[in-house]
């Protein structure tokens, strides 16, 4: 009785957790991305420091470094957005024959017109046509709101990387002085798993835009690379990141004028290229650094999302690792610690992908 209690605590401060998670959204998003992408960058602040610089000039090294791979993407993205400008007019007259064709079908089917198909989008558009004005002015707010949170975003990743010393000192005098060894561990590991899945994550990125931009040139999309450039990205959002990139493709490729063939180039690029991260880079270069099984992988980032949006999303994956890490060491909660990972199934290393890792860890 006393244990099923304890477990209703448990499971009450967890939901009281998120309920303050929700509230504080504004203020721990910017801080919680700062502290995850900060621990990204450890590993070349230590390099830096271990080169005879000071710490601070190595964490601001580190921030430049990742300003510079951000303004990289953004310039990738914006110099072959500038081959779909240059293209818009077809597409528009592609759109709008698209657009013929579904009136055409729904006269067909529903027996409505054109014409009141048009007065039926026409006075919708006058019932919304009042908020047009704060729609505008929100749209305003919410590009400043991310340039402010961007900036907060990095001054909190170079002042994590000033002070981890002092943060993790923090940390080991809330346990008593015999549990500081195991503390010290658990901080230790949650910060290199988290480290590992996100260097493992951005290398596999790097090597699914070359996929992507193989397979979408070969079959003939235009502006192959921005689409390429924006599934990888995407991918950072697991499961629905992937389709959400592809879908664009094809919507564009359609709006391009793309026939059945181009149509079918890009799902077969998919799906080549899904089937190469799925058995071949995420067991050999993200690996187990996050040991979840999918049923939570999927819980948590539907729970991210509700919870912070999109930031929720791409932090719930290595967040749960870090809790996982945090339940697997503390005795009451390793049963929570069984709940989110999987079970191991072999105890020595038989596979392929286990031999090829194998002679990468020598």
């Amino acid at each position: 009785m006393a244990k099923l209690q304890h477990s209703i605590y448990v499971l009450l401060f967890f939901v009281l957790s998120f309920g303050g998670l929700y509230f504080a959204g504004p203020f721990l998003i910017p801080v919680t991305l700062a502290a995850v992408f900060s621990m990204l960058f450890i590993r070349l602040c230590n390099w830096f420091e271990h080169k005879g610089m000071s710490r601070g000039l190595a964490s601001l090294l580190c921030i430049l470094s990742f300003v510079l791979a951000i303004a990289l993407i953004v310039f990738l993205l914006f110099w072959q957005l500038n081959g779909l400008v240059e293209n818009i007019d077809a597409m528009k007259t592609r759109a709008v024959s698209l657009v013929s064709n579904f009136q055409q079908w729904i006269y067909e089917k529903v027996g409505i017109d054109a014409q009141q198909q048009k007065e039926m989008v026409t006075q919708q558009g006058q019932a919304g046509g009042s908020g047009a004005g704060n729609m505008l002015a929100g749209f305003a707010a919410k590009i400043m709101d991310i340039l402010v949170n961007t900036v907060l975003v990095l001054v909190y990743m170079f002042l994590f990387l000033l002070y981890r010393s002092h943060i993790k000192k923090f940390i080991l005098k809330l346990v008593p002085g015999d549990e500081k060894n195991k503390a010290d561990g658990v901080v230790h590991k949650a910060g290199k798993v988290a480290q590992q899945y996100l260097s493992g994550l951005a290398a596999m990125i790097g090597i699914l835009w070359v996929m992507y931009g193989i397979g979408f040139s070969i079959v003939g999309v235009e502006s192959a690379i921005f689409f390429a450039v924006l599934c990888g990205i995407l991918e950072i959002i697991p499961f629905v990141g992937n389709l959400t990139g592809t879908l664009v493709t094809l919507l564009s490729v359609v709006a391009q004028g793309g026939d059945s063939k181009m149509i079918i180039g890009v799902l077969v690029t998919y799906a080549m290229v899904q089937f190469i991260q799925t058995y071949l880079l995420e067991p050999l270069i993200v690996g187990e650094q996050v040991n979840i099984n999918p049923l939570f992988t999927i819980l948590v980032i539907v729970l991210g999302e509700m919870i912070w949006g999109i930031a929720g999303m791409v932090l719930a994956i290595p967040l749960l690792g870090i809790l996982k890490i945090v339940c697997d060491h503390v005795p009451d909660l390793q049963s929570y610690g069984f709940l989110i990972g999987t079970e191991k199934q072999r105890s020595r290393k038989t596979g392929v992908i286990d031999k090829i890792k194998s002679i990468f860890d020598r």
